[in-house]
Formats: C-alpha cells, structure tokens, sequence
C-alpha cells in the first residue's frame, strides 16, 4: 500500500490552523517537525509548543490528488506563510519492525542490557530487560533516560524502594526492580504513561512489584531511590514535592536537564536541604545526584 505525502513549511501561529485544514480535506495523519533545528525545550501544562518554522506534514490515501489539496490550502491561506511544498508518493512498511531495526541493544554500566524483543541478552551477571518501543516516551535511546539507567546499573538496589516520578514507559522503574530492587511506584500526568508502565512491567515479570499512579492517586510514601526525569522547569516548581519523597539518608536522581539549566535546578534541591553533586554530562543534557542528609 501507498500513500501521498504533501509537507509545507509555516510559522508557529498558521501550523494549528492547517493541520487542522488538512483533516478537514481527508488526512489520515498530520505531522509537525522541526524546519530549522531549533530546540524546544519546556511547554507550559496543556500547551502544545511548536517551532516558529514548522514543516507540517500531511498522508492522504492515494486516491487523492496533491494538487488538489494544495491549491485549496493555498486559497484558504492567503497572505500566511506557505513555502517548501513537497509533494511524494511513500511505500507503506512495517513502521514497528523499522524502529526495532534502529532500535539496537543497549548497556549501562557494565551490568544492566535494554533490549527489543528478539534481541535479548543472556550472561552470567547480566540483567536484561525487553522494552519495545510503543506508548509514552522512554526507550533508553535519550540521554536523559540513559543517564539515569547509568546510575540505577552503577548501585545496589538490592531490597530498595523506588519512586519513578513521571514514569513514562515505566523503564526505570522496570529496571531498578530487575536490579533488585524490593517494590517501585511510576507516577505520571499521562494515562498511557500508566498504561506502557504496566505493559512493560508485565512483559519482564515484575508487576506484582510495582504500583503506577496518576499524582493525585499517590499517597506521597517515601523511598529509598527517587528519580525524576522530567524537565527542568517542573523539577524547580514540584521541588518541595519530590524533595519529601525521599527517605532520610535516601537518593535522588535528577534529569531532563539541559547543561545550562543544572545550576538552577540545583540550587532549588539545595535550599530543600539536599547535598546535590555536580551534574553527570551526556550530549546537552545533565543528571544531578542529591542525597538527603539521615
């Protein structure tokens, strides 16, 4: 099967509007990426921010004809920016099975394997979890997520308690119960973030040791092990919240952070009473390491 792409590059404030115009003509799917590499770092609760040059992709079944649907974007749109149209027919693939191919095994700290189904490892003195990639953000590819596998695979969680806040796919709690540790609780806003949690806590076998809640679900126990990887900005304003899940003499594990966010991420754990270290580097992001004094 095969499918007409149409893409148009647009600022910031026409993107919503057409990729509206374009479902109301029969898209199957709308896309927006990045025209210029410019970064977009963190969207206040409930906004969707985009770039202010934003290619804006659009898949029609091929019965449908480009032309068509150009001229109609371009005469609904006058005086707006539309420029860079490409117009290209694209062969329809195993989208899943492509993403495993780039998808290759991962380790961390000499210990911890991350792995898609099919590939996993089996050594003596090895852990491996499977994760395939699919709901919610977190596959170990990102620094941020690897930054933090990193430091779960370097300690002893044997018998720990572990907070996954803002749990995402659930992977870190997953591996810090592989690691050993006794139970995790994943918390996160998003619904299928809870939803990808219990599937991959599931398919490696430790469900029964993890509980996953929406934030007003959680009843705020405290741990042994935190790790937050959200953004810099959240992890500033919930810093009181996070700070008071941790368990006297307990660690907790920072990231989502950009270099040049570090100090004043920080300084807002400092003024809760947390001795932070100086941040772990990977790429532009960070991971800060605080423990809290017993």
């Amino acid at each position: 099967m095969a499918w007409h792409q149409l893409s148009v590059v647009t600022d910031e404030h026409t993107a919503p509007e057409l990729s509206d115009f374009f479902s109301e003509l029969g898209a199957v799917s709308v896309t927006y990426s990045d025209a210029e590499d410019e970064p977009v770092y963190e969207p206040a609760i409930d906004q969707t921010q985009i770039w202010s040059n934003t290619k804006v992709t659009a898949l029609f079944e091929l019965d449908s004809d480009p032309d068509v649907v150009k001229t109609l974007v371009v005469n609904q749109f006058i005086g707006q920016p539309l420029r860079q149209w490409l117009a290209e027919v694209i062969q329809d693939q195993a989208w899943e099975r492509a993403w495993l191919d780039y998808f290759q095994p991962m380790h961390f700290a000499g210990k911890l394997w991350v792995c898609p189904s099919g590939q996993e490892v089996d050594e003596v003195g090895q852990v491996c979890m499977t994760l395939d990639p699919g709901l919610a953000f977190g596959t170990g590819t990102h620094p941020t997520t690897a930054l933090c596998l990193e430091w779960l695979a370097g300690h002893d969680m044997q018998g720990k308690a572990m907070i996954d806040y803002g749990c995402g796919s659930g992977i870190l709690a997953v591996a810090a119960l592989l690691l050993g540790a006794e139970h995790a609780h994943g918390v996160d806003i998003d619904p299928q973030a809870l939803t990808a949690t219990q599937y991959n806590a599931e398919k490696n076998r430790v469900l029964d040791r993890i509980s996953y809640y929406l934030p007003e679900q959680f009843d705020g126990a405290q741990a042994d092990v935190v790790v937050a990887n959200i953004l810099a900005k959240p992890l500033i304003e919930l810093s009181a919240t996070i700070t008071a899940l941790v368990k006297p003499g307990g660690c907790l594990i920072l990231s989502g952070i950009l270099n040049e966010q570090a100090q004043a991420v920080a300084d807002a754990y400092r003024a809760q009473g947390l001795q932070v270290a100086d941040p772990v580097s990977q790429e532009d992001w960070c991971r800060l390491d605080a423990k809290k004094p017993a």
